[in-house]
């Protein structure tokens, strides 16, 4: 009975932290940049902004993720246990202070251990870390109670398609941006609802500090007010560039001729930056570009868009696109039957379902490798003693 209570209160403690770590690492893997935005938060609110160097946030962003990812496949599975649970007290260890450091002095609003699917408060945090860490000290005391899931002998397949999983998906949310998208700023999105208070004085509009305002130093075809884009019943292309001096402009041509497409068919076309005049004025010598510009709150920028630059199209203030530089040329191909991709508002597609796909393109082949796995060790179990018996 007691070791039967040892089991029990071993593995279900071994779950609760394995699947912790899976969403932590997977959410993280599905926007690399707001996990980097976030690291250059703590950079600053620990004064140490002299270590960042880009693009070194973004890597630390994805090899965080897919560390904890890949460490909490292996501890449900049960593969190499002493050195992933070792690995797991070792990251709660780091964690769990710098946590209570956060919710003691409130240096950074939101920790961003669970991104933008998963706000918690920094108490909240701390307590779920400190829980985390008990736990996980539990599990490196008792690891020969944890079963295995997998066979010694097949750990290296769970292994290489956990890390192969973690970084094509990585990859593919820093090109395209990300697969699910947990910010407020998504397609389908009705900005102007989403800006109005609640009625209940305790809650928040679901879009905050959203604002757009004109340059005077820069001459203009139209006043820039944002209540008129949110308003306008044609199109709005907004380019999104949060620091236009370090955007790519691998996609300049792209972006001119969307301009161009815009300005022929009386759509409004605005890059929005928090950059300054000068650097916007360099932007235009360099590229040609004559679309109008306004100023938007930088944090505002990296939230709408992951990409530098991106671009959100706007229909009677609801986002029907939004894309990556890379994907530009997508949308501009669209612009040949522009009313057959958007004359219809989109209805934006749960959350639940497109994470619930993501996580079945991961879960499938991995049940499919155990439940093989646990076939042939139960033919050899079943030949091993088939073969006892006839020596007898």
């Amino acid at each position: 009975m007691k070791k039967i209570l040892i089991w029990t209160v071993v593995n279900t403690c071994r779950m609760l932290v394995s699947t912790t770590f899976i969403f932590s690492g997977l959410v993280k893997l599905i926007d690399p940049y707001g996990t980097a935005y976030k690291l250059e938060d703590y950079a600053v609110a620990l004064r140490a902004t002299s270590l960042i160097v880009q693009p070194m946030p973004l890597v630390a962003s994805v090899i965080l993720a897919l560390a904890e990812f890949c460490f909490g496949v292996y501890l449900f599975f049960g593969i190499r246990r002493r050195l992933t649970t070792r690995a797991i007290v070792a990251m709660l260890l780091v964690f769990t202070p710098l946590t209570l450091w956060l919710a003691v002095t409130d240096a950074v609003a939101d920790c961003g251990c669970f991104g933008d699917a998963l706000k918690l408060t920094n108490w909240q945090t701390f307590a779920k870390d400190a829980l985390l860490l008990a736990m996980a000290v539990l599990l490196c005391w008792t690891r020969r109670h944890q079963t295995r899931l997998i066979s010694v002998s097949a750990q290296w397949l769970i292994s290489l398609y956990s890390i192969v999983f973690g970084t094509v998906l990585a990859m593919t949310c820093i090109a395209v941006e990300p697969v699910v998208d947990f910010r407020p700023f998504f397609v389908g999105q009705d900005i102007a609802k989403a800006m109005q208070w609640p009625e209940d004085p305790n809650e928040q509009p679901e879009i905050l500090d959203f604002t757009i305002d004109p340059i005077p130093e820069l001459p203009t075809n139209e006043p820039v007010d944002i209540d008129c884009l949110l308003a306008d019943t044609g199109y709005v292309f907004l380019l999104i560039a949060p620091h236009i001096e370090f955007a790519s402009d691998g996609q300049m041509d792209v972006i001119n001729a969307l301009s161009d497409f815009a300005s022929a068919n009386g759509h409004r076309f605005i890059c929005l930056t928090a950059s300054t005049v000068p650097q916007i004025n360099r932007w235009q010598a360099l590229t040609g570009a004559e679309y109008d510009f306004a100023f938007t709150d930088e944090l505002t920028l990296k939230t709408i868009v992951r990409s530098n630059p991106g671009l959100v199209i706007l229909h009677h203030g609801v986002i029907v696109d939004k894309s990556s530089d890379l994907m530009m040329s997508n949308i501009l191909e669209k612009t040949a039957d522009f009313s057959r991709y958007y004359g219809a508002e989109p209805k934006p597609t749960p959350h639940s379902e497109t994470f619930l796909a993501l996580l079945m393109a991961y879960v499938l082949p991995q049940a499919l490798f155990t439940i093989i796995d646990r076939l042939v060790a139960a033919l050899k179990w079943w030949w091993h003693r088939r073969k006892s018996k006839k020596r007898r």
